[in-house]
């Protein structure tokens, strides 16, 4: 555990971004088309979020299916309408008939995707206002995010016991297992920031990764050199043919592993150990902002650390430890 005191203040600034105003800031030529129907507009809407915010492929997908239930509802109920006269009285009231069908988390993201969508559509001069704008959308919820424990931590990442008997495939498959739960912990990745690595992304000197995040926003993570010992160790008894352009993670023939698959063997690992099966590879990013902030890490610096544009995106993490520390409190303290 000793690691994650000493790295967290090792950080490369890589200037802030805030997600939410992504399209503000990225300049859309005004350029008034023939066809600005709705359809048409979504459609460059999207090659847009894709090609040049280069946002992953589940937004994508996510807003493709925002705007196409969008349009589905508005040819049933505003056949007629044509897209430069949709008015917030038109988003009011699909908002209220999305608010009786979706979870609150979903309907902000679909709506999140056609104020995205409206406001390009202003910018390229295809309409003149944007319904979806400053919409009062039902507040969430949040939920504390599930972590482990830095003991439950430190027994998911003991090494497996490997039987003298075992093959090579075996060795390889036990020992990209356990080097897969010690990065995700060590690093706080995404599991997509986790299989997209590949060796080039990684400084030997200086112990850290070169990931690419959210919008292909780019930022170092350190990762202790006890990791990058394990790094190193595997690919020199397994993989020390490959070229740097290599995945990292990879199955036994060589193929980068899927998100699918890294879920599958966490879920697996957490069955040898006792642990409960619903951790889930992202819980261990959260485990990981967790524990630095119970050991004293700076709010900004785990922001940086796990590529939040937002510092209230990381600021949940502190009423984790908030809460835990009055938990604390009132199973000890005489008078609580």
């Amino acid at each position: 555990m000793g690691f994650l005191t000493g790295f967290y203040f090792f950080l490369i600034r890589n200037g802030d971004r805030d997600m939410g105003k992504a399209e503000v800031k990225n300049k859309i030529p005004h350029e008034k088309t023939a066809d600005d129907s709705l359809s048409a507009i979504a459609s460059k809407y999207l090659s847009f979020i894709k090609k040049e915010r280069r946002l992953s492929k589940y937004t994508f997908r996510n807003y493709n299916h925002a705007i196409g239930e969008f349009s589905k509802w508005l040819k049933i109920n505003s056949p007629e309408l044509k897209f430069e006269e949709i008015e917030r009285t038109t988003a009011r009231s699909y908002l209220i008939e999305s608010q009786a069908k979706l979870a609150k988390t979903t309907l902000r993201n679909h709506f999140s995707a056609l104020r995205g969508l409206f406001h390009f559509a202003q910018e390229r001069g295809s309409c003149t206002n944007n319904p979806f704008a400053n919409l009062s959308l039902p507040k969430l919820q949040r939920k504390l995010p599930k972590f482990l424990s830095e003991k439950q931590t430190k027994a998911l990442l003991l090494d497996n016991q490997h039987n003298p008997n075992d093959n090579t495939k075996t060795d390889f498959i036990s020992e990209r297992n356990q080097l897969i739960t010690s990065i995700l912990y060590s690093s706080g990745l995404r599991v997509s920031e986790l299989v997209a690595i590949n060796y080039a992304d990684i400084n030997y000197d200086n112990s850290t990764l070169r990931v690419s995040g959210k919008g292909g926003k780019e930022r170092i993570v350190p990762i202790g050199r006890k990791v990058m010992k394990q790094i190193t160790l595997f690919r020199e008894k397994f993989l020390a043919e490959k070229p740097n352009s290599s995945a990292v993670i990879t199955s036994k023939s060589g193929n980068r592993l899927s998100i699918r698959s890294i879920q599958f063997i966490l879920k697996k690992r957490l069955r040898e150990v006792n642990l409960p099966e619903d951790i889930s590879p992202h819980k261990l990013r959260h485990s990981f902002a967790t524990h630095l902030l119970d050991r004293g890490a700076d709010l900004r610096a785990v922001q940086e650390l796990l590529g939040h544009s937002s510092l209230s995106t990381t600021q949940i993490y502190t009423h984790v430890s908030i809460a835990r520390l009055k938990e604390a409190h009132k199973m000890a303290h005489p008078r609580s």
